[in-house]
């Protein structure tokens, strides 16, 4: 099986829907309370197709959409791809998808997305799951695998060298630990669907529109904070890129809770730790 049969088997698994006048994708499998699962970079939806089969088997229902510019999603050329931007399509896929109230999982700069959500209907947020991602984001650096892509000139050459090859080479350095549990077809179908349409230009709009601001801090601190929902930290403890001893301990002082729950897995832990996930996500649900 190649990339395209992979891709192909993941557009089957889901269905596509409409959000803010923007056309996606998304899975959604299961019975039971919704947990939505928010992607980052350079991810989408298929990220989570794992955790999302998990989740249905233990009585839940999981659903992951696209963010428009990535994945199956469309890419408008004028679509505001910054957080806010991609927090209110957030708010209108939740409203399409007539998601009353739901769990939340946040991974990457799906937490920015998912705290910017958060932060205008905490009241429909049932419980939060953080994952490997940011809060205090005005004192975040791009990691050095990401970094060239928020330069422009820059940022398009080092796209258009980001071959099959090279993508699993830095998803093996970077993303997962038990490489036993993803085939080359799956790591090779990330740069497909990054580059799908538009060779990745809206993906380099997204990594130049980080918003890296006190505001934006003050905002996600506040949100997490305020005590609206309960709130747990599950950090992939091997990930190189945002570390457990910074970037997790930041998001577990700041949600107040008194453990990170820690998974032997890197930054894409959904690759190869989804079983232990879910069992996590449902003793949190079941609370």
């Amino acid at each position: 099986m190649d990339s395209r049969e992979v891709i192909a088997r993941h557009e089957a698994s889901g269905r596509r829907f409409t959000a803010g006048g923007v056309g996606s994708f998304v899975l959604d499998a299961g019975a039971g309370e919704p947990v939505v699962c928010l992607h980052g970079v350079p991810a989408s939806s298929f990220l989570y197709r794992k955790l999302v089969r998990e989740l249905a088997a233990r009585g839940l229902r999981g659903l992951a959409f696209d963010l428009p510019g990535l994945g199956l999603a469309e890419r408008p050329s004028d679509f505001d791809y910054t957080w806010s931007g991609l927090g209110r399509f957030a708010l209108a896929a939740v409203d399409a998808l007539a998601l009353k109230r739901f769990h939340l999982v946040v991974h990457d700069i799906g937490g920015p997305i998912g705290f910017e959500l958060a932060s205008v209907i905490p009241h429909r947020v049932a419980s939060l799951t953080i994952l490997n991602t940011l809060v205090e984001v005005d004192s975040f650096r791009r990691v050095w695998s990401m970094a060239p892509f928020a330069l422009r000139g820059v940022g398009v050459a080092y796209l258009r060298c980001l071959n099959k090859p090279m993508s699993r080479a830095l998803m093996r350095l970077q993303g997962v630990a038990d490489t036993s549990a993803v085939t080359s077809a799956e790591l090779d179908a990330y740069v497909d669907l990054l580059k799908r349409g538009d060779g990745g230009a809206a993906f380099l709009k997204i990594m130049r529109s980080l918003e890296l601001t006190r505001a934006k801090r003050d905002l996600y601190v506040g949100t997490l904070g305020r005590g609206a929902f309960p709130i747990q930290v599950i950090w992939g403890e091997k990930d190189p890129a945002l570390g457990i001893a910074t970037l997790g301990e930041t998001a577990r002082r700041v949600a107040g809770v008194p453990e990170i729950i820690r998974l032997p897995g890197k930054h894409f832990l959904q690759e190869d730790q989804a079983p232990a996930l879910a069992d996590h996500i449902v003793r949190f649900v079941a609370v």
